[in-house]
């Protein structure tokens, strides 16, 4: 065996060594990762996983482009090392539509004009479902602290917050307990209210 072959050996049974395996489920299923424990959740997902929804913005965990959810909590994937979603729950841009059924904020973004460039918006999107399970009808306030995490260049946030109201009169999934419910109907002229409100005031 040649000096470059003994090297090529050590290299790899160090990578073996080195790597973790990390049991999780990722969009409901459960997957086995290898992967170095510190090495960025971010980074599993794509290359691991071929997950390219979620995105790289700005790698310090400032502009929310890369957003997932974690056991139910929105996390920026970049920050978080692998090894500490072992036994977690992640889900994905690539999870939260139910098969070809896109989820109530997805068509909301495409009806009003949310996405454009497309960087920002796996992000947007994981935060505004993940606001809209927590309060399913929020207001101007709610909208701004739920999507306070996220960054767009393009759109200047007026189509994505339209969209946020818009995906109030939809059905939306659960994702606690299991269970589907829908929203409460807004009052009339409820929606055009808050988009009024929101017209009125400065955007971040």
């Amino acid at each position: 065996m040649s000096l470059m072959d003994k090297r090529l050996s050590k290299k790899k049974m160090s990578d073996s060594t080195d790597k973790l395996e990390i049991n999780c489920i990722v969009n409901g299923e459960r997957a086995t990762l290898h992967a170095y424990s510190m090495a960025r959740l971010l980074d599993v997902l794509r290359e691991e996983l071929r997950l390219t929804g979620t995105k790289e913005g700005c790698g310090e965990g400032e502009c929310g482009a890369c957003s997932v959810l974690l056991d139910g909590e929105i996390v920026n994937s970049c920050l978080v090392p692998v090894a500490q979603v072992q036994g977690a729950e992640i889900k994905t841009i690539e999870g939260i539509a139910d098969g070809e059924r896109l989820h109530a904020v997805q068509q909301a973004f495409i009806e009003c004009g949310g996405a454009q460039c497309g960087i920002c918006t796996p992000g947007m999107v994981i935060a505004a479902v993940n606001l809209l399970e927590r309060v399913p009808n929020p207001n101007e306030a709610d909208i701004r602290e739920g999507l306070a995490g996220n960054l767009c260049r393009c759109t200047g946030y007026m189509k994505i917050f339209e969209a946020v109201v818009s995906a109030c009169q939809k059905d939306l999934p659960r994702s606690h307990g299991g269970a589907e419910t829908k929203t409460e109907e807004r009052k009339d002229g409820e929606e055009g209210q808050l988009t009024g409100e929101l017209n009125d005031s400065t955007l971040p």
